[in-house]
């Protein structure tokens, strides 16, 4: 059980260490973020994942102020967006994302997309990098860079630290997960179960759960954290807040794990960032 139990959180920088499993807060706001922050903390969850085009910041402030739970026992990942992409802005960025938390420094701090046309995506992850440097964040890196922007970032002579992406068995994205172990960049998995869920009804899933007695989600995200993925999948729902982040008392065979990557259809992530962002 030890052995599993390290596998709880991953090293994104030297003593920080964020847990792999977190709560997902996109769509929700107002009240219902605040209220499901404030329960998922009482669940157990100790990683809490916002951006600021979600618009609930404010919300995930409050949440998490309301659980009781001291905040350097809760990491904290933000996102900001595209106006902000320069050396300057990441720190004027910064300042407005902590101001809605009501936190005076963050975990991690994502560039949310890389914005290829406007070509500044490696002054903002220069930005990041001094805040890094000058103790405002804990730890950085990005959010919907293909292998392209990333190798753009590392050329500059940056290190990225992580990349969350969209990641779950229908879209394993092989060919992004292999940059990420070549160069390694820790990867983040959001919608890690999917948006329509087709695949969790698959024998590749539906089979281990009947044996080892978890619910197809619970195997999906076992799937993505005995890989070393941190999974952020959303709920409001107590029972699902609970049972997504026990994950931890049961391992997947390697036969096992391997048939639910085969479930890889080769479909592309929903949005191109190459032409979509914010």
């Amino acid at each position: 059980m030890s052995e599993v139990l390290e596998s709880t959180t991953t090293e994104l920088a030297p003593g920080v260490h964020v847990p792999l499993i977190g709560l997902g807060t996109w769509p929700m706001a107002g009240e219902e973020a605040a209220d499901a922050v404030k329960r998922a903390i009482a669940n157990g969850y100790r990683h809490i994942d916002t951006a600021e085009n979600y618009g609930n910041e404010e919300a995930v402030g409050e949440g998490i102020r309301r659980s009781g739970i001291a905040r350097k026992d809760i990491f904290i990942t933000t996102k900001f967006n595209r106006d902000w992409h320069s050396r300057d802005g990441v720190r004027t960025a910064f300042e407005h994302s902590a101001r809605r938390l009501g936190v005076d420094y963050l975990d991690l701090f994502l560039v949310h997309w890389p914005n290829p046309a406007q070509g500044r995506f490696v002054d903002a992850c220069d930005g990041l990098r001094q805040l890094a440097d000058d103790g405002a964040i804990r730890a950085w890196g990005v959010s919907n860079f293909k292998p392209a922007h990333l190798r753009q970032v590392l050329d500059a002579g940056l290190t990225v630290p992580v990349n969350q992406v969209q990641v779950d068995p229908a879209h394993g994205q092989p060919g992004q997960l292999a940059f990420h172990r070549e160069h390694g960049i820790a990867t983040g998995a959001y919608s890690p179960l999917g948006r329509n869920g087709d695949f969790l009804a698959s024998p590749a899933i539906t089979g281990p759960a009947r044996e080892l007695g978890k619910a197809p989600g619970q195997i999906v995200l076992r799937w993505h954290v005995q890989q070393g993925r941190i999974a952020t999948p959303k709920s409001a729902n107590d029972a699902r807040q609970r049972q997504n982040l026990d994950v931890f008392g049961f391992e997947l065979t390697p036969e096992q794990v391997a048939a639910i990557t085969a479930l890889e259809t080769g479909a592309p992530p929903r949005l191109d960032s190459d032409h979509y962002g914010h």
